[in-house]
């Protein structure tokens, strides 16, 4: 296979730290944006308190995708694959966040009350301050995450995840994980849109670095139990282009910001680009905070909650499968079998049940990023990722280190998620390698399904409130389900391929 470590080779102590560290800086890009892109729905406000409480869930996210990718390596699939915060998520929190009772409330006069702080007037009639606000919202988000990984545990748990399987294809696949990203183009355009230079030129070095220059190879100092020390290429533009990105745009926003090349007036998008907009968060953010269960208050579970959260752990752990099998056949071993299978889903459940009672915003499932790595780096040793998911966990408890992360500009944020946001969509679209491309049938599920999934979410959220059936909670669930993208999208698209005539091969399910 001509893998320098295999899944139970144990490299030198030297060697794991500097493989380990690679992989967290392949992770952290993602891990970083999904706490930034939540912030807006969440109602966290942009002052220095706003700020610090982007670190505390930066911070608490680390902690938790250390802690899942330690136990996934040992106790799970034990396999060498990385955990980390979810995309899959984003949808049905966008919708739960978008609920009436949820709606961000607005700042009362200056000196209200005699407080020197800002209150709210909150949905509900009560004066609360800008912490409340924000955690009031969490703990809804963070109940519904906990209870829909019970799910995960108990598909894990029986081993149903082979019955379910049996339904689910890749044309239902294909429209599920590609409107995860097609459904995140706000997200995306509100960052970019305060300077479209700064964020097009973000997207264009991870452009050319993952795309134009993947197979330039640069001498790097390696170290090998055959060859000991000597300089080996490595092709560094492939495996770290969101790192090069953040680096040269994060480098170029302080050059304008230096010379007063960008607006001084808050009031101005492009003050948004500047680099000394939050430097007050590096000073307010503590040095050492230990995440805990609760931490934001005692998570609320609603019955819409719930719901929407079931399709984030469903599209999770069907990817988390195909994730699995890449892993294994890159890093030297067996197919997993069905019992290490629902060991790796059973501990899923738990990581995302525990990023839900912690808060970290989202949940956690497998990284891709970082099992192509190992194609590229030629280790597949478990140990390597354990390291990586201790720095994540060491890290996640030093909150100054997650405050450095909340002062990257916000068009440099834009131009990665323009970048990473159409790589998800694509991931999606390319399931479809799978089946007939030319039969009718599965244009037509392909189709529909994408475009109800986008159009019958944009609908609900230009008429909001239009359902009313008389019960508040079955309207909230009705709503979240017809404002998440890809679980609209995705149960037509399952309905359709699993009640049109079609053979397995047409289906795809033989190829996949």
């Amino acid at each position: 296979s001509g893998l320098l470590y295999s899944v139970d080779d144990t490299p030198a102590w030297y060697t794991c730290i500097v493989l380990g560290l690679q992989h967290y800086l392949i992770a952290i890009g993602a891990i970083v944006g999904l706490p930034l892109i939540l912030a807006g729905p969440l109602c966290i406000a942009n002052d220095d308190e706003g700020d610090v409480a982007r670190a505390l869930l930066i911070s608490s996210l680390f902690f938790v995708s250390g802690i899942c990718t330690m136990l996934q390596t040992t106790f799970g699939i034990r396999l060498p694959i990385m955990q980390g915060g979810t995309f899959s998520f984003l949808p049905p929190t966008f919708a739960i966040l978008s609920l009436p009772h949820n709606k961000c409330p607005a700042p009362l006069p200056p000196g209200f009350n005699n407080v020197s702080y800002t209150l709210y007037n909150d949905t509900d009639g009560s004066i609360i301050d800008g912490t409340e606000v924000w955690q009031r919202r969490i703990r809804e988000v963070q109940g519904g995450i906990a209870v829909a990984s019970c799910l995960q545990i108990l598909l894990g748990f029986t081993g149903a995840i082979g019955f379910l399987l049996r339904f689910i294809g890749p044309l239902t696949i294909a429209p599920s994980v590609a409107l995860i990203g097609l459904d995140l183009f706000s997200a995306a355009y509100d960052k970019a849109s305060s300077q479209w230079g700064i964020a097009m030129f973000t997207a264009f070095v991870v452009v050319v670095c993952s795309q134009y220059l993947k197979n330039i190879k640069v001498p790097t100092p390696t170290f090998s139990r055959r060859k000991k020390c000597h300089v080996s290429w490595t092709p560094v533009f492939k495996m770290f282009p969101v790192l090069f990105a953040l680096v040269l745009a994060w480098l170029l926003c302080l050059i304008l910001t230096s010379t007063n090349a960008l607006p001084t007036s808050p009031s101005h998008p492009a003050y948004r680009a500047r680099t000394d907009t939050r430097i007050n968060v590096i000073r307010n953010a503590p040095w050492f905070r230990f995440p805990y269960p609760g931490q934001w208050g005692l998570p609320t579970v609603t019955v819409a909650g719930v719901i929407g959260m079931m399709a984030g752990v469903v599209s999770g752990f069907v990817e988390s499968i195909g994730d699995y099998y890449a892993c294994a056949r890159l890093s030297g071993a067996p197919n997993p079998p069905t019992h290490a299978i629902n060991r790796g889903i059973l501990t899923e459940g738990f990581g995302c049940m525990l990023a839900g009672v912690i808060g970290t915003s989202t949940a956690t499932t497998s990284f891709s990023e970082n099992i192509g790595a190992i194609g590229i780096t030629r280790v597949g040793s478990r140990r390597v990722l354990q390291v990586a998911g201790f720095f994540f966990f060491v890290l996640g408890m030093l909150s100054k280190f997650g405050s450095i992360f909340v002062t990257i500009p916000d068009p440099v944020i834009g131009g990665l998620f323009c970048v990473m946001f159409g790589m998800i969509a694509a991931v999606g679209i390319s399931n479809l390698q799978y089946v007939d491309l030319n039969s009718s049938r599965n244009l037509f599920i392909i189709g529909f399904s994408l475009f109800m999934g986008l159009t019958v979410p944009e609908w609900m959220k230009a008429n909001k409130g239009v359902i009313q059936t008389g019960v508040i909670e079955i309207d909230q669930i009705i709503t979240v389900f017809l404002e998440t993208a890809m679980l609209v999208g995705g149960l037509l698209a399952l309905f359709f391929d699993n009640t049109i005539p079609g053979t397995e091969s047409e289906r795809g399910i033989v190829r996949w």
